[in-house]
């Protein structure tokens, strides 16, 4: 039985790779987590946000959240800024692409909200706009991003960048780093039940 051709095997390899370098990053994820918690389970919310598979990527961690990540919990506030398709169509045709997920963080966000972006390249313009609108409006602003150095880390509060070579491997770690925060978030609420 063939174990696949080498394209296919060299994904596995590189993900392999990549996540024995990420692994060194849970403290990070850990760290969100349970900052995510603190603000959450305090009243405030959460803002995601992305572009094409980074806002599955962002949605998925609103979900997790809104919904449950493994063990049924209340509900939290969290919100996939791309997800309005009412509201992005008409902020970009208003007021063009780069406002779009910073005309809505001005709308929805708290002082002390947490604003999650992410980004293969960490170079998208309205992901940077977004984290300038959280910034001014007090949010804590985290990047998920692929290889430093990049715009969006440098413009976030605090940024936990993917050392790997291709778009497909980046995404794939944001999932794992978003399961890792939900994890953090949930033996983070757990604790401070009892």
């Amino acid at each position: 039985m063939s174990v696949g051709t080498p394209a296919v095997v060299g994904h596995c390899d590189e993900l392999l790779t990549a996540l024995g370098r990420f692994r060194a990053s849970a403290h990070i994820t850990q760290r969100w987590g349970e900052q995510l918690a603190a603000v959450l389970g305090g009243g405030g919310r959460l803002l995601a946000a992305g572009n094409g598979g980074s806002a599955a990527q962002a949605q998925h961690l609103t979900a997790e959240l809104v919904g449950r990540y493994r063990d049924d919990r209340p509900p939290f506030s969290a919100i996939a800024l791309h997800a309005d398709t009412s509201s992005t169509t008409a902020i970009a045709n208003d007021y063009g692409v780069d406002e779009l997920f910073a005309r809505q963080v001005r709308a929805h966000g708290r002082p002390g909200d947490v604003l999650v972006l992410l980004s293969t390249s960490g170079a998208s313009a309205n992901l940077l706009s977004a984290a300038d609108a959280g910034r001014a409006a007090g949010l804590r602003v985290w990047a998920l991003s692929g290889p430093a150095p990049n715009p969006l880390s440098a413009g976030s509060d605090e940024a936990l960048c993917v050392a790997a070579g291709s778009t497909a491997t980046v995404q794939e770690l944001h999932l794992v780093a978003v399961h890792m925060i939900c994890a953090a978030f949930d033996a983070a609420l757990e604790r401070g039940g009892r």
